[in-house]
């Protein structure tokens, strides 16, 4: 009996029939490894591809919060540009005969008279010369409050730097008047005015006293 069993498993085995099935199954088992190697790869790598377009959208928002403040900037600059020239023709003086003359009709209008008047100039600073007035002032109040108003509404760029009363008379004011305006260096030197002595703020507190 054992012997017929044996035959008939030898004569199986020998069957092309049995190979193919053998063949079919260790087929089947390597495709559904292969799919589930694929299926596990194909999750990782979209996954991975989710995460870097998240990554590449929140570096793209990063830069174009960067770059936003740049957007423009040709314009704004141009504008600037316009801005500066328009301020350096509008109201920085051609020459010092434009500075003198206008204080001068300004002094005439508001009934001030100016006394010991001396302009000088400082070295050149960003593409502009200061021109210093120290002058002493005398007038009602109201005059010199007039003056003074319309220095600073005056189309030339005048800064007050100082004012200090020296004394009181009769209705009228004393005051000293220090005023700064700037023209283009080679006007400020074309108008030989002698530079702007720099004095340490002791002496000339020691000398203000003095004129006192």
């Amino acid at each position: 009996m054992s012997e017929k069993k044996t035959a008939l498993w030898r004569e199986r085995l020998a069957s092309p029939l049995t190979w193919h099935y053998a063949g079919f199954a260790v087929l089947l088992v390597a495709v559904i490894v292969l799919g589930t190697r694929f299926g596990l790869d194909w999750a990782a790598l979209s996954g991975r591809s989710s995460n870097e377009i998240t990554d590449k959208k929140v570096q793209l928002k990063a830069l174009d919060m960067q770059t936003a403040p740049m957007r423009g900037l040709d314009k704004r600059l141009a504008e600037t540009r316009d801005a500066i020239k328009d301020f350096y023709t509008d109201r920085i003086p051609a020459s010092y005969s434009s500075i003198s003359g206008e204080i001068g009709e300004l002094a005439v209008k508001s009934g001030v008279r100016m006394t010991r008047v001396q302009y000088t100039q400082r070295l050149p600073s960003n593409n502009l010369s200061e021109i210093d007035l120290d002058s002493g002032i005398t007038g009602s109040y109201p005059e010199i409050m007039k003056f003074i108003n319309s220095l600073e509404r005056e189309k030339i760029f005048f800064e007050i730097r100082g004012m200090n009363l020296t004394g009181q008379q009769g209705g009228l004011v004393n005051l000293r008047l220090q005023v700064a305006t700037w023209l283009r260096p080679a006007d400020a030197a074309a108008s030989g005015l002698p530079q702007t002595e720099e004095r340490p703020e002791s002496s000339e507190g020691g000398k203000e006293g003095e004129a006192k």
